[in-house]
């Protein structure tokens, strides 16, 4: 495709060449990552909507295809699809004894050596490329993948040639036959699930913000102290109980009720 023809292109048609030219491929190679069929098909599906929700940036960048390529690998080799029941069960192995003996080899490397191994030897990038995609340096690519060359050839000794190892992964890859999706269910399925998380992130929102203002209205405007649980008091004297008065008390009511109301008497006492 010359570059007049991309630039006649529309979003939509461009996104669909690079997803015809790409996916087919890209499913095989996600199976040899993770030996699942459904979940490399799944993985390519999710890797292209997210491409076609920054499509924009995508198809200005050097090599879309890489750019996909990487996103599927993420989401392939993620560890929480551990967790999911639909791949919680093993999917039947391949019927050919010896390509269940590569994919088994496969499978026993750590994921960031299956990685490079796949980049290289199955996809064909060179060392920097392939260092580059897995973020990591030149070196430390090339550790990794004669470590995984090693540890293949330790379960299936005709793996040491590099040759061979490259055509046995080619053809574990194509006879699984995987097939991707057409590119407008990919397109319209993405679309879907944009509109469905955007509403749902609105309806978020709006909760947070009636949540947040209801908060206000009912918030106490000044601060009150609570009030204090009630405790016993101990040491105070029990009240008297009533009874008749003595002698001297009935004298004294008698005196007061005897004396004036008012007058200077009142004021002024007499000494006793």
């Amino acid at each position: 495709m010359t570059q007049s023809t991309a630039l006649s292109l529309t979003p939509d048609q461009a996104f669909d060449v690079l997803y015809a030219f790409c996916a087919p491929a890209l499913v095989r190679q996600t199976y040899l990552l993770t030996g699942r069929r459904e979940l490399a098909r799944e993985a390519v599906e999710r890797a292209f909507q997210a491409a076609w929700q920054r499509w924009p940036e995508v198809a200005r960048d050097r090599d879309p295809g890489s750019w996909v390529r990487a996103t599927a690998y993420e989401y392939a080799l993620s560890p929480w699809h551990g967790f999911r029941p639909r791949y919680r069960v093993p999917e039947p192995p391949p019927a050919d004894p010896d390509a269940r003996a590569l994919l088994n080899a496969l499978l026993s490397l750590p994921p960031s050596y299956r990685r490079t191994l796949v980049l290289y030897d199955g996809v064909g990038l060179d060392l920097p490329e392939t260092a580059a995609e897995t973020e990591a340096s030149t070196p430390a690519a090339a550790g990794r993948l004669t470590r995984a060359r090693e540890a293949l050839a330790a379960q299936v000794p005709e793996l040491a040639d590099p040759a061979t190892l490259h055509r046995r992964l080619r053809e574990l890859a194509s006879t699984e036959r995987l097939r991707a999706d057409a590119p407008t269910t990919v397109r319209t399925s993405g679309e879907r699930r944009n509109a469905f998380w955007t509403r749902a992130a609105i309806t978020f929102t709006v909760a947070v913000i009636g949540a947040t203002g209801l908060t206000l209205r009912t918030a106490p405007t000044h601060y009150e102290a609570p009030v204090a649980p009630a405790q016993a008091v101990r040491g105070v004297p029990p009240a008297p109980a009533l009874g008749p008065l003595s002698p001297t008390e009935l004298t004294l009511r008698a005196k007061l009720r005897g004396e004036a109301g008012n007058g200077p008497e009142r004021l002024a006492p007499s000494p006793g």
